[in-house]
Order: structure tokens, then sequence, then C-alpha cells
């Protein structure tokens, strides 16, 4: 064999290694994962007023029990698949458990045809100028974060709820603390 063959050939094993590599770390990871880095923190504080009334909530006020901040726009198509699911929730567990929807980059007239009559288990606020939403590390509508009582970021879900997936959430919110992981799903 020549040197120059030797090299080719040591060349497509490196490049073939690599590639191995690369493929086997990629294989098995949901490639909807979105990497969360506020899971296990202390939830942002914010201060915003409701859609209905005006009046102003604050996360500081709401700790003591679970929350879930559900960011959605009137433009945001599964918003409207979501909107119910997150809605039926809040009236079935409202004992339990805070809701509240989170207007993002809209108007608060859109936001108002969108949400129809106040729900007084589902309140809407308004972020405006997205500021809160920069905070939570907001991409996009709907997102949902799961808060627990002591005001920690337990969950964050990138992706339109369906019934099934809110009642996972609501269950593992009630219990303890885990691990913390990288990725949300």
């Amino acid at each position: 064999m020549t040197r120059r063959g030797l090299w080719i050939g040591l060349s497509l094993a490196a490049v073939t290694a690599v590639l191995l590599f690369v493929l086997a770390k990629g294989f098995g990871r949901d490639p909807h994962e979105v990497p969360f880095q506020l899971r296990g923190k202390p939830a942002p504080d914010f201060t915003l007023k409701r859609l209905d009334t005006g009046a102003p909530v604050k996360l500081s006020e709401l700790k003591g029990k679970p929350l879930v901040l559900n960011f959605w726009a009137s433009w945001c198509g599964p918003c409207k698949a979501e909107h119910p699911v997150v809605a039926m929730a809040a009236r079935r567990f409202g004992q339990e458990f805070q809701f509240y929807g989170v207007v993002f980059e809209d108007t608060e007239e859109n936001a108002r045809a969108f949400a129809g009559l106040p729900d007084p288990a589902f309140p809407q606020l308004m972020d405006e100028r997205s500021r809160m939403a920069v905070d939570y590390g907001v991409t996009g509508v709907p997102e949902t974060y799961f808060i627990d009582a002591q005001g920690i970021i337990r969950e964050k879900v990138a992706a339109p709820l369906d019934p099934r997936t809110m009642m996972e959430k609501l269950a593992a919110l009630k219990q303890p603390a885990g691990p913390v992981s990288e990725v949300v799903r």
C-alpha cells in the first residue's frame, strides 16, 4: 500500500468515526426537545394587568398554590385548539392549581375577541412589549409553564397541550421536585 493510499484510508476512517459519533449522539433523542434553562429555577417575577379588569397580577402574590402559565395569541392556529383544553383544566382543577393565560405579541382588542367572555377560572394577562415572554424565554406560542407552589419552574411545554398531556403535567406538578433535566418535550 502506498503512503497516499494509507492517508486516504486513515482519513476515511476518521471521517467515518466522527460521522458515527454524531449519528449515535443524535439517535434516540426526540427532535422536538427544546433546551430549557429555567427548569428547577425560580420563575421570573412579573406584574401584568388582567385583560378583563385591568387589575395588576404579581407572581410574588401567587405563591402557595401551583401555577400554570399559558402563553398564546389570537393569530396562533394551534392556540385555538389548545385554549379549550387549558380552560377545561382551569375549571376542573381550579381548587388545586392557578391558571393564567398570557397574551403574547397581540392587541387587547384581538385578545378579547379570541378569549371570549371573561373566565374567572382562567384569567388572561396582557404582556405588553413581551417583557415577561423574554424573561421566560418564550420562543413562540403556544407555550405553557408549570410552576410549583414555591415559585419554581418545574416544566415547560412548547407545543399545543392535549387533555392527556395536561393531566400528566398537572399530576407531575403535585409531586415533589425531582432531578432537573436539560430538555423539555
